[in-house]
């Protein structure tokens, strides 16, 4: 037989009695970081993987969904390195601007100060000085987590480097025509005082008004914000509704301003909504802007940026939340409000920054020309290039970049890129690269605006390698291999990246692979959130059960493009199984389990039938990797750890161990080297414990750059499975009937076993026996009990003095009770629609579990009444 290569074992490895994680994982992070396991080579022969790691902000703290991201990186990485590829996993973070610009501004409140006391040059050195002081506190959290990142290269996106890339590309893009300056509607944060893009506006559904108003004595509008009607230019009708066709080209009066505006004619009006009649507000609204465009409406801005009216008249000065209520009641006081809805839920848009209510605002910004750019991202993807996993999320992916809005980019900051054009004192305009001479001379001053966060994020898989230098690192590791991200951001991070990587680099992809995971819930599905009081800090997972166990648990629920419900339980079973994998391999090792010299041929059916077992599963590990089916991964390796190795093979070595001799010696080889490639599966999800009892066992160097394992077609043993199947059937059935009848797990009952030739298991009868605890059928044997195992095999057992009857009796009369008491429980919850129709279906899936467990115990029971003897 052969095997993958082994390294020479230590002489005399030892575990601690007890793991714990506390004593190995900084210790060994800090040993690979030492030692450069992580590091990437762009002058390596070997084939590159490359992950550039979605940047955190530096304003940022390790959370769920980051734990999440992370550990299916690393686990990709890992495996990556151990198949022998050169893998590149690159760190860096996000400046993060609004959020960092608030962090500083707030720390100048509390002394009293604003960013405007300090001037623009000074607020961004304190800013710089906050970030090496206090930011990017969650890189030290990925030490933490385990990320194995080549922390050489760990880049930000105002680095010189980065900063450089963004001026390249928006002098590119504003010479080809794909970035201009205009008039348009854009989210306005009213707080922070700037434009915001789609991805910075989270949108709920709010209690407010909806006002209907009459205009005239045929027209009624109805209105969420009653305070926009003073910045209305005209009244919309559908050209083919009948009841407005006579007023179009007429005027009607707009209440409270003594202004007439024009009733025009135009196909985006539904006929079907409300009166069929919509005002229309160009500088507050962005359906009605492109109302007025095609109408050449005047746009009125009835707001200034903080959120107060600055139309003249009794409402100016008013906040606008002010303004709403105080014009309902003039117009209800003028007799012009139709009717009033209260509550009326509705979408409303508010800064994910700061929670304020986004206002829809008519501004001069910057914006990037979407079309061909997102045409090539959408190409990408449908002519194979660019592949989604999972595949159905691609309708989702092109129903953005098929219907994309041009892009705003500017943003009212003073930390960021701050956009390359300079004014001149006679209105020119010149856009400045980075190799480019900056106009001088008096009058000439530069665009006070910078680029939203997300232009410079979306040059991060190719700025981050050294473009716009042709270098070696582009060379060698562009287009990236991976994108890991939550489905939440598809449409705005992953597509700008798409459109930039492909212009910038002349059409080739910035990634082949689109991986996209869903958001880390409860164990009953819901939403974490501070409001529900179910958020998690992940470090105190880490600190209390382990970085293994952590990851672990949310890998197993890592099924792609779906959320991710984790709980503490699960969390705690995930690190009862790296206790499992400890004991056991220190265990063997306590027993001379080794990794030296080939495999022996003359092997038991026992050592076969594991060895099989491992091919299957090396197997399967590989095949479900492909499809980045990462819970899938955990499921089988957990199994085949857990059951077959420590539950199964172990148990049945124990005697063989203990017996010594030839085949003591060929079961510690096999031991060791299921042990060793086990170890290796596990060691992308689970990197620290595995490491910890790889050296252990193999006296090697590390794991983190083992060979990954191959499976070996002619370790693949059908008859060997067949034969250990039967087995285990046999052996679980009778340690099941001993339960039900009461018998001590380490008590010794005589009995007999028939069929065990039929059954092709003859030559494991002392084995079996051993397992069971069934000392032979002599003199005076009497069988009180019989138990049907298979066709072939059947079991009588002598019981007599071995249990109570009376009391066993009363003893499954209690149990049967109780039973009956959970299934009839559970059955009237299943069987209340109320109660199956609100409930979130992992609660339902629980009661149906606890149903089918209550009516499998009875039926367990019944058979075990039935067998007692008489008393």
């Amino acid at each position: 037989m052969t095997e993958t290569p082994q390294t020479q074992s230590s002489a005399t490895p030892t575990l601690a009695a007890q793991y714990q994680p506390g004593e190995v994982e900084q210790r060994r992070y800090e040993e690979w970081v030492r030692a450069g396991y992580f590091k990437a080579s762009a002058a390596s022969d070997k084939p590159p993987f490359t992950i550039v790691i979605p940047p955190p902000n530096v304003t940022g703290s390790l959370h769920m969904g980051h734990a999440l991201d992370h550990t299916i990186q690393d686990w990709l990485t890992r495996r990556r390195r151990m198949q022998g590829y050169e893998a590149l996993w690159l760190p860096g973070m996000d400046h993060a601007g609004i959020a960092t610009q608030n962090v500083v501004e707030r720390q100048l409140a509390r002394e009293g100060l604003s960013r405007h006391d300090l001037g623009r040059e000074k607020f961004v050195e304190r800013v710089w000085q906050w970030k090496s002081e206090s930011g990017g506190a969650i890189l030290g959290q990925m030490r933490r987590l385990g990320d194995s990142v080549d922390w050489d290269r760990e880049r930000f996106t105002m680095d010189e480097g980065l900063s450089r890339a963004v001026l390249t590309i928006f002098k590119r893009l504003y010479e080809d025509g794909l970035i201009y300056r205009a008039e348009r509607i854009i989210n306005w944060c009213p707080r922070c005082l700037t434009a915001l893009s789609d991805i910075e506006v989270e949108h709920s559904d709010d209690e407010g008004e909806l006002v209907s108003i009459r205009y005239s004595d045929e027209i009624v509008v109805a209105t969420t914000r009653a305070e926009t009607m003073l910045g209305d230019t005209a009244v919309a009708v559908h050209p083919d509704d009948e009841r407005y066709k006579h007023l179009i080209g007429t005027e009607v009066e707009l209440p409270l301003t003594g202004r007439r505006i024009p009733v025009v004619a135009d196909a985006h009006v539904d006929p079907a909504f409300g009166t069929g009649a919509v005002k229309v507000t160009p500088a507050h609204d962005p359906n009605d802007f492109e109302i007025g465009q095609r109408h050449d409406l005047p746009s009125l801005t009835i707001m200034d940026e903080r959120g107060v009216i600055t139309a003249h008249g009794p409402f100016l000065g008013l906040d606008r939340f002010e303004a709403r209520p105080a014009i309902v009641a003039a117009l209800r006081a003028q007799g012009l409000i139709v009717a009033e809805k209260r509550p009326y839920v509705h979408a409303v848009g508010h800064c994910s920054r700061c929670k304020t209510t986004v206002e829809p605002r008519l501004s001069l910004q910057w914006f990037v020309k979407t079309e061909p750019l997102a045409k090539a991202a959408g190409d990408a993807v449908r002519d194979g290039r660019v592949r989604i996993e999972p595949g159905e999320l691609a309708k989702r992916y092109f129903a953005w970049v098929d219907n994309m809005h041009d892009w705003c980019i500017s943003r009212q900051l003073w930390w960021g890129h701050r956009i390359p054009v300079w004014y001149g004192p006679d209105g020119e305009m010149v856009c400045v690269g980075p190799d480019d001479q900056v106009p001088t001379g008096e009058g000439w001053r530069q665009d006070e605006d910078v680029l939203d966060t997300w232009f410079s994020s979306a040059l991060w898989p190719f700025s981050t390698l050294g473009w716009p230098e042709r270098t070696a690192e582009l060379e060698k590791f562009y287009p990236t291999s991976v994108l890991v991200t939550g489905y939440d951001i598809l449409f705005f991070w992953v597509a700008r990246m798409m459109m930039f990587g492909l212009y910038a680099m002349d059409g080739k992809q910035p990634f082949d692979v689109i991986a996209l995971h869903g958001m880390v819930r409860d164990e009953h599905g819901k939403k974490m959130s501070k409001s529900f009081g179910n958020v998690v800090d992940p470090l105190d997972w880490i600190e209390r059960y382990g970085a293994d166990a952590t990851r672990f648990t949310l890998a197993r629920g890592a099924n792609p493009g779906g959320d991710v419900p984790v709980s503490e339980e699960w969390t705690q079973g995930s690190r009862n199984f790296c206790n499992k994998l400890w004991n056991a391999t220190r265990f063997a090792l306590i027993n001379g389990a080794h990794v030296d010299g080939e495999l022996p041929a003359d092997l038991s059916p026992v050592d076969r039938w594991i060895l099989s077992r491992l091919q299957h599963v090396i197997g399967e590990v590989d095949q479900l990797s492909d499809a980045f089916e990462v819970a899938k991964i955990c499921d089988v390796l957990y199994h085949f750890a857990w059951d077959d190795v420590c539950d199964w093979y172990v148990e049945l070595a124990k005697p063989v161990l203990a017996g010594g001799g030839p085949a003591a010696e060929r079961t510690k080889r096999v031991l060791g080297h299921v042990l060793d490639q086990l170890l290796r599966l596990l060691h992308p999800v689970i990197p620290f414990v595995t490491e910890e009892l790889w050296t252990a066992l193999t006296g090697g160097e590390t794991v983190t750059t083992a060979a990954w394992p191959s499976p070996v077609a002619n370790l693949v043993d059908d008859a060997a499975e067949g034969e250990l199947a039967t087995l285990q059937r046999v052996v679980t059935e009778i340690r099941r009937f001993r339960s039900d009848q009461g018998l001590r797990p380490a008590q010794r009952v005589a009995a007999r076993l028939d069929g065990l030739a039929a059954a092709g298991v003859a030559a494991h009868e002392p084995l079996i026996r051993s397992l069971v605890r069934l000392d032979e059928a002599g003199d005076g044997f009497s069988a009180t009990a019989q138990l049907a195992v298979t066709g072939d095999v059947s079991v009588a057992l002598d019981t007599r003095g071995a249990i109570d009857v009376a009391a066993e009796r009363a003893r499954l009369e209690k149990d049967r009770a109780a039973a009956l008491k959970e299934a009839e429980q559970t059955r009237a919850k299943l069987d209340n629609p109320a109660f199956v129709g609100k409930a979130p279906e992992p609660v339902v899936r629980k009661i149906k579990d606890r149903l089918a467990a209550a009516e499998a115990d009875l039926a367990r029971i019944a058979t075990a009444l039935e067998a007692l003897p008489p008393a």
